[in-house]
């Protein structure tokens, strides 16, 4: 029996000096705090819309030849820069040159006869004039003169058809720029509107983004934008929009906006770059230190506020929604009043409703 009310008393001793820790430990948790604050500054920001593009040419052709044919010489290659009218693609014109010389002799013969029939008709003319012969035999001299013309004509329509064969054996470019891609080679049999060629011009080169469809009335012309191109993410490039196609696709309720970019900036066709558009509207927004700010692994945005009677000041962490912000300052865009006083100093080690002091009391 003794050892077991010893047993017990020694339980108790332990229980006792349990609960007398966890006591400590809750008035350490509950210790004031200090901390210093600070009164949020009012601000308004212009509203910036962040959309992601890709840069196209204005003219990107894929090239095919005018005539089916046999591929004789293809005169480029992938990443050449090519003038307007240069040959690019020739096709075997052998058949096509010989079909040319047939309807050439048909057509001279066609000329020799016309003169021939335009000389008798001539001298039946003259003798007609002197009854030497029926005025009948005179129109029928004129009538052979016309058929010989209209045979001529078509025989020079003929000609120049063939010509215009012989000259679509060959491919010219119909714009500069620069070959993307050959897809074809000497030896190969290819259609018409079979690809041999993809040629884009590089001059002239936009940014094509889907925007939202409740930004159509303020994506207007002019709109500036500044352009961050993933392959140069450290370089700003200013650019302004240069069209708006206003009809928007029902699956994903967005519009086309393109936006103009120079060349010179190092964008390439094909380009993946990041734009954000200035809006002409603004919002107001509130600046504070950016130590005042306390950033989670999920993305979440919170600042420590104090709250509560000024003879017992409690802080409280709520989420805020930042904007674009530069040094040492953050821009909240939401979450936070300007009436309310933000902690920058101290917000370490502070929890949920936790008395604090304040080292810099505010001063209304």
């Amino acid at each position: 029996m003794d050892l077991i009310w010893k047993s017990g008393a020694q339980r108790r001793r332990r229980g006792a000096m349990l609960g007398a820790g966890l006591v400590l430990a809750c008035t350490a948790a509950r210790a004031q705090v200090s901390v210093e604050v600070v009164q949020p500054r009012e601000s308004r920001i212009a509203q910036t819309l962040q959309l992601t593009g890709t840069v196209t040419a204005e003219r990107d052709a894929a090239l095919s030849p005018r005539i089916s044919g046999l591929v004789q010489t293809v005169a480029v290659d992938a990443g050449d820069r090519v003038k307007r009218g240069a040959p690019l693609l020739v096709l075997d014109p052998a058949l096509a040159e010989l079909a040319l010389e047939r309807t050439d002799a048909a057509l001279d013969e066609g000329r020799a006869s016309m003169a021939e029939v335009a000389r008798l008709r001539d001298e039946a003319k003259v003798l007609s004039a002197r009854g030497d012969i029926p005025q009948s035999q005179y129109r029928t001299r004129e009538a052979e003169v016309k058929l010989a013309q209209a045979a001529v004509a078509r025989l020079d329509a003929e000609y120049r058809e063939q010509a215009e064969r012989v000259a679509r054996h060959t491919l010219p470019a119909p714009f500069d720029g620069v070959i993307r891609e050959r897809l074809t080679d000497p030896g190969e049999w290819v259609e018409t509107g079979t690809p041999v060629l993809q040629l884009v011009a590089t001059d002239a080169l936009r940014i094509d983004v889907q925007a939202p469809q409740r930004y159509l009335a303020t994506l207007d012309r002019g709109t500036p934008v500044r352009i961050r191109l993933d392959a140069n993410p450290d370089q700003d490039i200013d650019g302004r929009v240069v069209a708006r196609v206003p009809a928007s696709d029902p699956a994903s309720r967005t519009f086309l906006v393109r936006v103009g970019v120079d060349p010179s900036t190092g964008a390439a066709p094909g380009m993946s770059a990041r734009l954000s558009f200035e809006l002409p509207r603004s919002t107001a927004a509130l600046v504070i230190p950016r130590d005042a700010v306390k950033r989670y692994p999920d993305g979440t945005t919170t600042v420590w506020v104090v709250e509560g009677e000024a003879s017992a000041p409690v802080a409280k962490e709520i989420p805020v929604e930042l904007g674009d912000g530069s040094g040492r300052e953050a821009t909240v865009v939401g979450g936070l009043d300007a009436d309310q006083v933000v902690v920058v100093r101290g917000n370490e080690s502070l929890r949920g409703e936790q008395p604090v002091r304040v080292r810099n009391p505010r001063s209304d």
